[in-house]
């Protein structure tokens, strides 16, 4: 079975009543290993050496997280910029990524239909997690579609289970979007 990591990026996972069931239910799962960002690194010191071993010892990589200001929370960015590093991430010797699955499971405050073209937000959230898609190829790995919850503050506790159990589902079935050009 393939061992998932799901890199947990949430300010404050606590007061999250969509991201913080959606990780308590991930912990259950044996082939997930959850990894919570501002709780290991509160002073927001990145041990870029034991996220490297992380990332190594997974072939599927879940960056979970609520939509900030269409993008990551800060410490993800931050994550980001330190750990996918040239020569580790990409560039000549820069492999450690290549051929592994890389999704996203984002919770946003917006309705579904805000997310569209002349909605509230402008655009669709396949337009606002492009970066995160192209990310993804750039460390020439798979993306995998992507798992959103919208309207997070009006989820009652119903759609919430599901949304749970909709999770967990994606994760274990969730195909790789295969590119036609080499990676």
């Amino acid at each position: 079975m393939m061992r998932t990591l799901v890199i947990v990026a949430h300010p404050d996972l606590q007061a999250s009543r969509i991201n913080l069931a959606w990780t308590e239910a991930l912990k259950r799962q044996d082939n997930i290993t959850v990894h919570l960002l501002y709780e290991t690194y509160p002073d927001k010191t990145i041990d870029v050496d034991a996220e490297q071993v992380l990332l190594d010892s997974h072939e599927r990589i879940i960056f979970q997280y609520p939509l900030f200001w269409y993008s990551t929370p800060p410490l993800l960015k931050q994550w980001f910029d330190e750990v996918l590093e040239p020569g580790w991430a990409f560039g000549p010797g820069g492999d450690h990524l290549r051929g592994k699955e890389i999704g996203i499971a984002v919770s946003t405050a917006g309705a579904a239909d805000s997310y569209q073209p002349g909605g509230y937000n402008l655009h669709t959230m396949q337009d606002i997690t492009k970066p995160m898609h192209s990310l993804v190829h750039h460390v020439h790995a798979y993306y995998l579609p992507p798992f959103i919850l919208n309207d997070a503050r009006n989820v009652t506790d119903e759609q919430l289970a599901a949304s749970v159990n909709a999770y967990v589902q994606h994760l274990n079935n969730v195909q790789a979007m295969k590119l036609t050009t080499e990676i």
